[in-house]
């Protein structure tokens, strides 16, 4: 690619046969314009000299003159030698432009029509130039020109309306890469251009970052296709991944902390990474920022950093892990989502075949396994993540997992319960354990994993300590279990015909219009669809059912104070009930 040369030839676009870049090139002809001009004014110039600067500039012997000649005149002209026009007379982008781009989404062509039509209207015309010269053509980029995005008065057409080129290169010259972005597809386009620090990596567990994935591959969950939920800690020191978590639903809190749990333990089956960290990282994610994980990481001694919202890019560590997850493991996955077709679409994944949950959680945990033993980060200049972790001397702060365990358990914050001889209470439903007998009316706290209300946790209210685990009295057994989630899925469907056959009902048909027209409602219904469809409603509206007026009330004793409006509703036939006519009270 070449660009126009100032005589007439063309020059590499990027750099000139001297190697400089033609940035630098133009930069330097300011300078040596200025340098001839004191060799003139000292009558010391010669033809020599003005080869010599245009070789050195890589124009022709005669481009400089002329430069010389265009400098004596205006000394302005001495700063931006070769400029066509001065940078105040060029049209730039004002916030009116601005304005236009982003209602338009970017499209120049659109806001160029809207320039021109509003420019026909005598109050929108814009300020033409000083001189009220019509220009047809833009002068290039000349040094010392406005910064972009300046609300300078600018040159226009005859028309009264820029050109699309000249609207194009200003619109290129004036904002930025991330501006355009940012006013075609709003703040998170715009981010895609900006430049990002690297936090220094520091030492093992001083920060990790935790995160939920979405495995966006179908596995057998009982019988049904389902996408599972990864959550994991990584430690942004080593690129470990410290422990995880694999939910077959949507996750929790409680996935928060089963995979807490396993990241900081160390012992079998975990390991050999862990340990307590000093931060942990996160998104405002509702299950992280419960009041359980929050109390749970206050009871550890571990700080909670949550970021901003839509900001990824602030725990990129983690967000490189999914990334990596997908490309590296997952997409290899019978049941993946997002396998292409060349030129088509995407092909839904194949229902038969499918890995169990089983399958697919020992596949994941064997895969962060060699992500931590074999997998070696540039980063990490040749050492493995379990390497860099070993080999970090920073100390490791362990907690013993009975203690983990409490901690981890979510507080019901009530009262100490009294176990009863139907056991304790605790959600409208009774827990026993073998430890409960002969300890009617023994006080006790309940706490138990999130979710998990097949059994609780029993501990004494004045210590602490650790009693007993009860589980559920009258737990149902397994195909009563099925039989309900079979109820409720036939009713969900039936409700979701329901609701499909009422809102076909509701839908409203209109005429297509080729000429201006009030909108026109199409399907016609005979009297008696009206009256049945009318008589329907009536039947299930409960207040057109109520009479208030079929036992008109009576008038109440002469000594209350009744308001007017209401005497005047009650029936006069009404008399008040007088000591004669009342019957005894036996």
């Amino acid at each position: 690619m070449t660009a126009p040369h100032e005589s007439g030839t063309s020059v590499p676009a990027e750099s000139g046969p001297a190697g400089l870049p033609q940035a630098s090139l133009i930069a330097m002809r300011g300078p040596a314009v200025c340098r001839l001009l004191a060799l003139r004014a000292e009558g010391a110039l010669t033809t020599r000299h003005v080869q010599v600067a245009a070789d050195c500039l890589e124009v022709s012997r005669r481009t400089v003159w002329r430069w010389l000649a265009a400098a004596e005149q205006d000394k302005g002209a001495a700063r931006a030698p070769g400029s066509r026009a001065p940078a105040t007379t060029r049209f730039t982008v004002t916030a009116e432009v601005r304005q236009l781009l982003a209602l338009w989404g970017g499209n120049v062509a659109a806001v160029q029509r809207e320039l021109a039509a509003r420019a026909t209207t005598p109050d929108l015309t814009p300020t033409a130039s000083a001189d009220d010269t019509p220009r047809t053509q833009e002068p290039p980029i000349a040094p010392g020109a406005e910064p972009a995005g300046t609300c300078a008065p600018a040159p226009v057409l005859a028309t009264g309306a820029p050109s699309l080129t000249t609207l194009r290169r200003a619109i290129r010259r004036d904002l930025s890469a991330g501006e355009r972005a940012g006013l075609a597809a709003g703040e998170r386009a715009a981010r895609k251009h900006d430049v990002f620090l690297t936090r220094p990596r520091g030492h093992r567990n001083a920060v990790w970052e935790t995160d939920h994935k979405q495995a966006p591959v179908l596995v057998d969950v009982d019988g049904q296709a389902r996408q599972p939920w990864i959550t994991w800690y990584v430690d942004c020191a080593t690129n470990a991944i410290a422990g995880l978590a694999v939910t077959p639903g949507r996750p929790s809190r409680e996935s928060v902390l089963a995979a807490l749990r396993s990241a900081v333990l160390r012992t079998d089956p975990y390991g050999p990474v862990g340990g307590l960290p000093a931060t942990v990282r996160m998104d405002r994610g509702g299950d992280f920022l419960s009041r359980t994980v929050t109390a749970a990481f206050g009871l550890l001694k571990v700080e909670v950093e949550d970021l901003p919202a839509y900001t990824p890019h602030l725990k990129g560590t983690v967000e490189g892990l999914n990334r990596s997850v997908e490309r590296m493991h997952l997409a290899a996955l019978p049941g993946y989502v997002h396998q292409p077709r060349p030129g088509r679409r995407p092909r839904p994944a194949d229902r038969h075949g499918l890995l169990s949950f089983e399958e697919f959680t020992t596949g994941l945990i064997a895969w962060a396994g060699w992500w931590n033993t074999e997998r070696r980060p540039a980063p990490l200049k040749g050492r493995t993540p379990l390497q860099a972790w070993q080999g970090d001397p920073a100390p490791v702060r362990d907690i013993p997992p009975g203690d983990l365990w409490t901690f981890t358990l979510e507080d019901d914050r009530a009262e100490p319960r009294p176990v009863t001889t139907r056991g304790v209470r605790f959600k409208n439903r009774y827990y026993v354990a073998p430890w409960m007998t002969g300890r009617t009316g023994t006080r006790v706290r309940v706490r138990h994993m999130p979710h998990h209300l097949h059994e609780i946790e029993l501990f004494d209210p004045a210590t602490g300590r650790h009693l007993a685990t009860a589980h559920l009295a009258d737990e149902a057994t397994p195909e009563q279990i099925a039989a309900v989630r079979r109820a409720r899925t036939a009713r969900t469907r039936r409700l979701r015909r329901d609701l499909e056959q009422a809102q076909a009902q509701r839908h409203e048909r209109y005429a297509a219009a080729t000429r201006p027209e009030a909108p026109r409602t199409l399907g016609a219904l005979t009297a008696a669809e009206a009256g049945l469809e009318l008589a329907a409603s009536t039947h299930t509206d409960l207040t057109a059912l109520a009479r208030p007026d079929l036992i008109a009330p009576t008038v109440p004793p002469e000594d209350w104070k009744t308001p007017p409006g209401l005497l005047t509703a009650i029936s006069p036939t009404a008399r008040p009930a007088t000591e004669a006519t009342r019957k005894p009270t036996p």
